[in-house]
C-alpha cells in the first residue's frame, strides 16, 4: 500500500493511525501543500479532489479519510474499529463525523488560507475563527464522551474506535492553535491515554518522514 500524506494533515493522521492499528505496512509519500504539490497534474491523476490523503491499495486509489478507514476495517476485520451492534456503530460514527464533518472542514488549511488571502483577515482573526469552531464542536463532543466512555480511556466503551482515531488529530491541532482545552477534561484525558499507545504515537506528525528535521 502507498499513502499520499502530509505530516501535519489531520485527515492523513487519521489514516496513519488506522493503518497502524491494523498492523499494515505502507509506503509514505509526502505531498507538500505549501509547495502546491497537491495541485499538480500528476497528483490530480491520482486524486481528482486534490486533497490529502489518498491511499493506493489493491490496484485502486481511495480518498477521503473516513472512507479509507472504513474500507480498511472491512477488508482487515481483525481489531475492528466499530462496535458490533448497530446502535454502538451509529454512536461512534456520530462522534467521528462531528469532528470530520463539523469541526475539521471549517478549520482546514484551505479555509484558513482563504480567510487570510481573499478575505484579508489578519492572523489574530484567523486564530479566533479556528478557536471558535473548536469550542463549538468540542462542547457537544465532551458531553457525548462523558456518557459513552468507560474510564475516560476511549470515546466509546472500553476499546479503540473510529471516534478515537478522529479525536487525537483534532486535539493535536487544537493544542497547536493554543485553544483553551480546560472545558473539555474528558476529551483531553482520552486523547492523552490514546497518544501513549504505540499505533497512535507512531502516527504523530513529528514521527513522519516528511516532517521537518
Amino acid at each position: 500500500m502507498k499513502l499520499y500524506t502530509l505530516f501535519r494533515s489531520s485527515a492523513a493522521y487519521r489514516v496513519r493511525i488506522a493503518l497502524n492499528l491494523k498492523g499494515l505496512s505502507y509506503e509514505s509519500v509526502g505531498v507538500a501543500l505549501a509547495k502546491g504539490e497537491h495541485r499538480t497534474a500528476e497528483y490530480a491523476a491520482i486524486n481528482p479532489q486534490q486533497l490529502i490523503p489518498a491511499l493506493v491499495a489493491d490496484g485502486t486509489v481511495l480518498n477521503q479519510s473516513l472512507a479509507i478507514i472504513e474500507y480498511l476495517d472491512e477488508i482487515y476485520p481483525d481489531r475492528p474499529l466499530l462496535p458490533p451492534d448497530p446502535l454502538g456503530r451509529a454512536r461512534v460514527r456520530s462522534m467521528a463525523l462531528a469532528i470530520a464533518c463539523d469541526i475539521h472542514p471549517l478549520n482546514n488549511l484551505r479555509v484558513l488560507n482563504y480567510l487570510r488571502t481573499r478575505l484579508r483577515q489578519h492572523e489574530a482573526g484567523v486564530n479566533a475563527w479556528y478557536r471558535h469552531w473548536i469550542a463549538e464542536g468540542f462542547a457537544g463532543l465532551e458531553k457525548q464522551v462523558r456518557e459513552y466512555s468507560i474510564g475516560q480511556r476511549y470515546c466509546y466503551g472500553d476499546d479503540v474506535s473510529l471516534a478515537d482515531i478522529c479525536l487525537v488529530p483534532q486535539i493535536y491541532n487544537a493544542r497547536r492553535f493554543e485553544c483553551d482545552l480546560g472545558p473539555y477534561p474528558t476529551l483531553v484525558a482520552i486523547s492523552t491515554h490514546l497518544e501513549s499507545l504505540a499505533p497512535f504515537a507512531a502516527a504523530r506528525p513529528e514521527a513522519q518522514p516528511d516532517a521537518p528535521a
